[in-house]
């Protein structure tokens, strides 16, 4: 529902739709745990709507209804950053590996050995 929709509302008629979307969420949970609900999106978009409806129930009751927004001020343009030196990496790393752990490099080996040792069965 959108929010002119809403906050052209009575608060009598903000509450009784907050318990019709309560009725329906615990409708579309049920449906969900049991495995009939179809359209997902429509828990999401319900929840939310409870939300909005709240909130603007609230904000009636304060009294601090927001007035509509006037266009907002204009940016200030910032100055750019400075260009930080890029650290160069070392020459002893190869390009797109990761250097492997001892851990990594036994178990490699382990599997690479295991290989071996099936293709030669294998074989047999």
């Amino acid at each position: 529902m959108k929010v002119a929709d809403v906050r052209a509302m009575t608060l009598d008629q903000l509450d009784e739709e907050v318990l019709k979307l309560k009725k329906e969420q615990f409708n579309l949970r049920f449906q969900r745990a049991t495995g009939q609900l179809e359209n997902t999106s429509r828990v999401r978009v319900v929840r939310r709507d409870i939300a909005r409806m709240k909130t603007i129930a609230a904000q009636k009751r304060v009294g601090n209804e927001p007035a509509v927004k006037a266009a907002p001020a204009p940016k200030v343009a910032k100055a750019p950053k400075a260009a930080k030196p890029k650290a160069e990496k070392p020459a002893t790393a190869a390009k797109g590996k990761k250097p492997q752990s001892a851990k990594s490099r036994k178990t490699s080996a382990n599997k690479a050995g295991a290989n071996k040792t099936a293709a030669a069965k294998s074989k047999e």
